[in-house]
Parts: structure tokens; C-alpha cells; sequence
């Protein structure tokens, strides 16, 4: 008895391949796969690493996207995730149109602290509860912003198209993750925030990560830190600059380039240890425990997944840290523990990567990937690991 369904990657690329008449020699020719690799991953009997989905989607001509399978329609449905979908893209389209005069904006500070606790909600991985409530302060704070005129209502105002961008990339819909940031921008440029402009980049570049253009991820970290010199010396622009580090040393990484990861990640460090955790500026959580998190993601990127569970084990997590970016960090610790072939120890990381944000983790794509693995690598399943495949698939 399986828990999911069986059209997983594997299935999506075998697919994808006939569809376009290639061979899986030609297919791992165009790109770069390793043939013997190829089979497995269509097989079902070896994970599809971040690297290879990007490397087969760029050979395809297909997002990543498409090969992963989001977004999962059907569960987002099912849990009332997509009716939110409709109102972000409305609320997105209006920002040029000016103060709508049927809208009774309330005060600047009012709209600020609201959009604070969205940013903080975000991380605690309250999914459905921001995708409920940001549209509708888009719409607001968007008046106010065009009836102020001045700089503060457009950072509000970037800042919640910045939550936008936070609830479509995690339910996996990457063209209203663009649309977002591209609102973020314009909201930026009101502002006259060299800071939110590099934060600007940053955003920018973790799409094209997922979608495994990597070349352009890494020229978009290159202009985020070129564009981020605009700004005076702050905190702030400390965060951003030792977060487009940490960007930068995760895009490196996937493309294999070991040398400009470390690069990325000991520049990362060094601004740590001068500033400190700063896990509420911008809600980026940057820090020495992000160099850290980061790091286990660069090691696993790389394929060196026995060092990248030595560092996990090594890391101390505060319990007050961003619940949703622990999550996805257990998640990579489950995806490197089921490489090494610790299946039980692999589990156990996608329990606690569902116990410290379930919204999250439920939509996670590294997480149905490795749970699909898990599931075909063993011939026993035990009752926990069944219902932990139909919660991925169920209604919450």
C-alpha cells in the first residue's frame, strides 16, 4: 500500500522526456545527468536531487516547477488554500491605480504593526492565516500609501508584497512569487530604500534558484550587493548584505561550485560574528545560526551529505527561531539522512520538520520527495510512516 500518489517526479521527467522524443541517453546528454542516474530517478529508486531537477528542467525547456509537481492542486483545495490565491493576485494588480476612494485606510502605524505580525506569522508558519488576511492589507495600506506620499506607507507597503511573495513560493506558485517582488521593487523605488532594493535582489534571486536558472540567481546576488552599497551603514544593510552571502553560497552550491560557496558562506560568518543573531530585521533571521542552517544546505547541495549531518548534529536551534525556517531545515537534514541510507534517522527529521510548522512542511517539496523515497527504498511500512503519507494528502 502506497501513501501518495504515484506520479512523483520520476514518473513527470520519464513523461516530459517522451513527450519531447528523447532518449534517457539523450536526455542525460542535454543535461549532464549522469545516464545510470537518470533510470533510477524515472524508476523511482533514487530521490531527484535539487541539482538534477534543475539541471533535467533546464534540458527540457520546463520549470522545475512542473518536474516537482506543484502546486499540489488538489490538496490545496482540499484544504481552502486556493480560494486565498484569487484575492492576492487582485490586490497586486491595483497598486498604480491610486487611492481608491471606497477604501477607508486606517492609520500608517496601525497598518505597519499589522503587517509586522504577518511578517511574524509567516515564520511561525501560519500559512493560511496570512494568506487570509494579506490581500486585503494590500488593498488598504495601498491607499494609504498613494494619500501619504511619503516614504514610510511605501515600506509597509513593500513589506506586505513581501508576504506575498512569502505565501506563494511556499504553496509553490512561482509566477505570483514574480509578480510579488516585482511589486516589491516598485514599492522600494517610493521608498527610496537602497536596503528593501538589495533585500529586493535577494527574494529575486531564490526564485530563479528554484527554478534552477543558476547563472542568474548568481548575477542577481552579485547587483543585490552591488545595489546595497547605496545605502549608509546600519544594521539593516549589514542583515541584507550576510543574507545575499547566504543566498549566494546556497545558488553556488547547487551549480557545484564548492570554492564560491565557502566564499559566500565565510563572508556570511564574518558579518555574524560582528552583529550578532538579528533574527527580527526584515524577518530574515540572519545570523550565526543561519550560517550555520545554511551551511548543512550548501553540504548537502554539494552531495557531501555525511558532513552535512555531522554540522546538523552539531547545531544548536534556539526554540524561540523562526518555526518555518526550522522546519525547512529539518527537511534538508531528512533529505541528506535518506542519501546516506538512515532511513529510520530520515523519518524522524520529516517528524519534526511537521511537528514545528505542519502548514509548511505539508506543501514542503523536498519533504513529499523524500517521503516518496523513504517509502519506495523500504519493504516494511510501518503504521506511522502510512499516516504520515496520508496526512501529506489529506484535508487538514
Amino acid at each position: 500500500m502506497h501513501a501518495l500518489p504515484q506520479d512523483r517526479p520520476g514518473v513527470r521527467i520519464a513523461r516530459l522526456r517522451r513527450e519531447r522524443h528523447l532518449t534517457q541517453r539523450g536526455l542525460a546528454d542535454l543535461s549532464g545527468v549522469p545516464y545510470n542516474t537518470l533510470i533510477k530517478i524515472e524508476q523511482g529508486r533514487l530521490e531527484a536531487t535539487p541539482h538534477a531537477v534543475a539541471s533535467l528542467a533546464r534540458a527540457m525547456r520546463v520549470t522545475v516547477g512542473i518536474i516537482q509537481g506543484q502546486p499540489y492542486a488538489d490538496d490545496l483545495r482540499a484544504d481552502e488554500l486556493d480560494l486565498l490565491i484569487g484575492p492576492i493576485r487582485e490586490a497586486l494588480d491595483v497598486y498604480d491605480l491610486g487611492a481608491d476612494p471606497e477604501v477607508a485606510a486606517r492609520p500608517l502605524q496601525t497598518l505597519s504593526e499589522e503587517s509586522e505580525a504577518l511578517c511574524e506569522a509567516v515564520r511561525g508558519g501560519e500559512i493560511k492565516r496570512v494568506a487570509s488576511d494579506v490581500a486585503g492589507l494590500i488593498v488598504e495600506t495601498t491607499t494609504a500609501a498613494h494619500t501619504h506620499g511619503g516614504s514610510d506607507g511605501w515600506l509597509v507597503l513593500a513589506s506586505l508584497y513581501r508576504t506575498s511573495y512569502d505565501v506563494a513560493s511556499k504553496l509553490g506558485y512561482a509566477d505570483l512569487a514574480q509578480l510579488s517582488l516585482a511589486r516589491l521593487d516598485w514599492a522600494a523605488q517610493r521608498a527610496s530604500d537602497a536596503v528593501f532594493g538589495g533585500a529586493y535582489q535577494y527574494f529575486r534571486a531564490l526564485t530563479y534558484l528554484r527554478e534552477g536558472q543558476l547563472r542568474t540567481g548568481q548575477r542577481l546576488i552579485d547587483l543585490g550587493l552591488s545595489t546595497i552599497e547605496q545605502a549608509g551603514p546600519s544594521q539593516s544593510r549589514d542583515v541584507v548584505v550576510g543574507q545575499l552571502h547566504l543566498g549566494g553560497s546556497v545558488v553556488a552550491g547547487r551549480d557545484h561550485d564548492e570554492a564560491k560557496a565557502m566564499g559566500h558562506l565565510a563572508e556570511a560568518e564574518r558579518i555574524a560574528n560582528r552583529i550578532g543573531e538579528s533574527p527580527k530585521v526584515l524577518w530574515m533571521a540572519f545570523g550565526g545560526v543561519n550560517v550555520g542552517v545554511h551551511r548543512v544546505s550548501v553540504l548537502a547541495e554539494l552531495a557531501k551529505y555525511d558532513k552535512a549531518v555531522e554540522t546538523a548534529n552539531e547545531l544548536a536551534i534556539p526554540h524561540d527561531w523562526p518555526k518555518s525556517r526550522t522546519s525547512h531545515h529539518w527537511a534538508e537534514v531528512a533529505h541528506a539522512q535518506m542519501w546516506m541510507g538512515k532511513f529510520d534517522a530520515s523519518f524522524a527529521s520529516l517528524l519534526r520538520a511537521r511537528k514545528t510548522a505542519p502548514q509548511q512542511a505539508k506543501y514542503h517539496p523536498m519533504v513529499r520527495e523524500t517521503y516518496a523515497s523513504l517509502e519506495a527504498a523500504r519493504r516494511r511500512l510501518p503504521e506511522s510512516f502510512l499516516s504520515y503519507g496520508s496526512w501529506l494528502t489529506s484535508q487538514a
